[in-house]
């Protein structure tokens, strides 16, 4: 379960790459009452029934404002838009708004899969590397000094390898 926060008149939630906004609404406001603008740095939410905003500002970083998309569910105006900065946890939804401590953050886990080739990539080797420490084995990287060492050996066999001590 995600961390739920509150800020002024609407609760969030986020993952790494995407943020939840939830704002109650009164009783009877449906789809077409609403203004809802997304821009790359701000948002406006606006009931046009009565002219009150339910939410506006410059957010806290950049979103994909064509990507952003609302639905009105169990009388709340539901928000969603994804960050472009996909690595990095926010603090509040508008800048101005009550903060939270993002080192408190307690992330779901992650599978493999999720991550970017590159990332995953390394995140494989690594595990790959703490295997073969725990069973004593050499590391990948090890391995290729190895097999560096074992080419340079075959092309040169003039040379006598027998005393050298290598580490």
């Amino acid at each position: 379960m995600p961390n739920i926060e509150k800020g002024p008149g609407y609760t969030w939630t986020q993952g790494l790459g995407d943020v939840s906004v939830s704002i109650p609404l009164p009783e009877g406001v449906r789809g077409r009452d609403l203004l809802v603008e997304f821009k790359p740095a701000s948002i406006l939410v606006k009931n046009k029934k009565n002219n009150a905003v339910l939410l506006e500002g410059e957010l806290h970083k950049k979103i994909k404002a064509t990507e952003a998309t609302w639905q009105i569910d169990e009388g709340a105006l539901e928000i969603f838009f994804d960050k472009i900065n996909n690595q990095e946890w926010w603090s509040c939804v508008v800048k101005g708004h009550p903060e939270i401590d993002t080192t408190k953050i307690e992330p779901e886990n992650s599978k493999l899969s999720d991550l970017d080739g590159e990332t995953r990539g390394m995140v494989e080797k690594m595990m790959y590397d703490q295997r073969q420490k725990q069973m004593g084995l050499p590391t990948s990287e090890e391995q290729q000094k190895q097999a560096l060492l074992k080419d340079f050996m075959a092309k040169h066999p003039e040379m006598d390898f027998s005393n050298a001590k290598l580490s």
